[in-house]
């Protein structure tokens, strides 16, 4: 799952760099893993990344009209340095500004100077986030684009992108109240907020024990933002609110030093002095259990009371007012193409069909006798395909990460150097709940993660664990984020995660095809569980569609996915309530991946012996997360220079 980068003039880069091999995982898992998602904390953020306006198709420079004389190209350079600076100063308030109105989301950021805060939610928060917008987005627009340099006029168009879908999403108030999911939500935020926070010195515990005190108010403001979703006829579905309670529950169901609040202060740092930690430990301790837990109730008994009494059977966006429009958005957001559901839905049948074609293909190669679905049977519940506890799916993780690591500079021109770790998600998000990745801070104070679900091994067969790694860490999320935030002459902004889900989802599931050429999928078990990821993400396009367009019910939709994928009934049960939870995301990883396969096609047979299969994995990565449209540019320059000239 994932955030935005760019780089300027990737396609006239033509220099040959020495592939720079990336941090090595331990068998620890301190250093293994990566952002596999967006992160959750950022709900007010989160539906940004629409589909490209007009403006980002048109970022170039505009044709000049013959060679300037000596004093109009001074006259140029001083144009162009002030409207850069203005661009810079702005960009550096924006930040700066982020890191103010979203503390949270500068957590996750590596910046920790607001880490005793969390956000205002209020009504009066909500309005002036939205004016701070509104000022930006018109900021933006007087710049002097003359002046600006290609990459800079790209920097432009994608951050008045954002802001201008976030303005439009800010329309329907009901759809914005959704805040309880089944995989992520409000409900799980906190805890997750508490898990990427340091506390190293005792000034960042003092900033936990800050945010601890602050989260009942939070809580009542969520709480409010709920009741006018009910008002307004927009309450979560009953299938994925029956997961938040149950996540509530699970973080509720421990005394306060067992919950998964207290995970910050069993890593207080060495250097806070012993008594110093004990106390600080009580503190938390009292904390978790008179400020914390007492508002955890809050919201669950909220949430299982009149919540639960308003919530619809179903989640279906078609059944809410206003709803089909809300879903336009969403689809647009997260593809950034205009394709309409029913389009969208045809191209998974086809890819399902083709996919499907090539398991029973591999199904047969193994000797087995019998039908798909007896085959299915047979690979999830043979023991020999199960780890005996998390531990070991843990350890089975890190091993093929380490594989896949020597062979990656055959791929690509430059790594990232950050390190990256495999560790356990925490128990309280269930067994059926899908991995996730965290990326690393921009500055590199912290790895990327690769969160597994350990709780989850007995339906974590290993045939399948291969194209996973290979999508979550290296070459997937870790390779692309990483790279990302290395990518020092980029704005913060966009170094600081993805944002485009099609281009960021659509990446790590490429990387998944390219096992094949990292030492993966030897054995047709691997290769089997490689397609059957594939056919997963061809099935969401399918699924989505047709829960939120086309009238399927849940269980329609439940009963396609598990005859078309052979998938855990279980994991696809959850699947489901995601895609119901977080309307058209699920549709980013297939289309996506179609578009950089037809990228490097195109590449190829434009370029001919010229191609080079490292450099156009760097000229994909390097200039960071994009709407496809633009990314479909940026390639064809890249090509273009490497073609040379005519």
């Amino acid at each position: 799952m994932h955030t935005l980068t760019s780089r300027p003039a990737v396609g006239s880069t033509t220099r040959q760099p020495s592939p720079r091999r990336g941090r090595r995982c331990t068998e620890s898992g301190a250093t293994v893993g990566w952002r596999a998602g967006l992160i959750d904390c950022l709900l007010v953020l989160a539906f940004c990344a629409l589909a490209p306006t007009p403006a980002l198709a048109q970022s170039g420079a505009s044709p000049g009209a013959g060679a300037p004389t000596g004093a109009q190209a001074a006259a140029q350079a001083a144009a162009q340095a002030g409207a850069s600076a203005s661009l810079d100063a702005l960009l550096k308030q924006y930040d700066e500004d982020t890191a103010r109105l979203f503390p949270e989301f500068a957590t996750f950021r590596g910046d920790h100077r607001h880490g005793d805060r969390l956000s205002d939610a209020s009504p009066a928060g909500r309005a002036a986030v939205e004016a701070w917008q509104r000022d930006t987005l018109a900021r933006l627009r007087s710049l002097p684009r003359d002046g600006l340099s290609a990459s800079q006029r790209t920097s432009v168009d994608l951050l008045s992108d954002n802001i201008e879908r976030n303005l439009q999403f800010q329309a329907f108030e009901g759809a914005r109240s959704l805040t309880l999911g089944s995989l992520f939500g409000f409900q799980s935020q906190f805890s997750g907020l508490l898990r990427a926070s340091p506390t190293a010195t005792a000034a960042q515990a003092e900033q936990m024990l800050a945010r601890m005190a602050a989260y009942p108010r939070r809580v009542e403001q969520e709480i409010v933002q709920l009741q006018r979703g009910v008002a307004l006829g927009w309450v979560v579905a009953r299938p994925v609110l029956q997961r938040s309670l149950a996540q509530l529950d699970a973080q509720l169901a421990s005394e306060a030093r067992q919950s998964p609040f207290f995970e910050p202060f069993t890593r207080l740092g060495s250097a806070i002095p012993a008594p110093q930690q004990d106390a600080l430990r009580e503190r938390a301790e009292a904390a978790i259990a008179t400020q914390v837990l007492p508002a955890l109730r809050r919201l669950r008994g909220f949430a299982a009371g009149d919540y639960w009494a308003a919530a619809p059977p179903t989640g279906a966006l078609s059944t809410y007012p206003g709803g089909d429009a809300v879903y336009a958005l969403q689809v647009a957001r997260h593809t950034t193409t205009s394709w309409s559901p029913r389009q969208i839905h045809d191209i998974g049948q086809r890819e399902l069909a083709r996919i499907r074609a090539e398991m029973e293909t591999v199904m047969r190669g193994t000797g087995f006798q019998g039908d798909f679905a007896a085959f299915i049977r047979f690979l999830n519940t043979d023991e020999r395909f199960f780890h005996k506890d998390g531990a070991a799916l843990l350890a089975g993780y890190r091993d093929i990460a380490k594989r896949i690591e020597p062979h990656l500079p055959r791929l690509f021109a430059e790594l990232p150097r950050a390190p990256f770790g495999v560790r356990a998600m925490p128990a309280h998000l269930g067994p059926d709940a899908a991995e996730t990745y965290n990326g690393p801070a921009p500055d590199g104070s912290t790895p990327g993660w690769f969160n597994a679900n350990a709780l989850g091994y007995k339906r974590r067969p290993t045939w399948a664990m291969e194209t996973l790694v290979a999508h979550e860490t290296v070459p997937g999320h870790h390779t692309q984020l990483a790279r990302a935030a290395e990518m020092r002459d980029l704005p913060l902004f966009r170094r600081s995660g993805g944002g485009y889900t099609a281009y960021s989802e659509g990446w790590a599931l490429y990387a998944e095809t390219l096992g094949f050429e990292l030492g993966l999928y030897t054995d047709p078990y691997s290769r089997f569980g490689h397609l059957q990821g594939q056919a997963l993400r061809a099935a969401r396009l399918v699924a989505d569609t047709g829960i939120h367009a086309l009238g399927w019910s849940r269980q329609q939709a439940l009963d396609f996915m598990i005859e078309r994928t052979g998938e855990d009934p279980g994991f696809l049960s959850s699947e489901v309530d995601r895609y119901t939870a977080q309307p058209g995301q699920a549709l980013a990883y297939m289309i996506g991946q179609l578009k950089i396969m037809e990228l490097r096609d195109k590449a190829r047979a434009r370029l001919g012996a010229r191609f080079d299969i490292r450099h156009f994995h760097n000229a994909v990565l390097d200039s960071g997360a994009l709407p496809l449209n633009v990314l479909e540019r940026v390639i064809d320059d890249w090509i273009a220079a490497q073609a040379g000239p005519l």
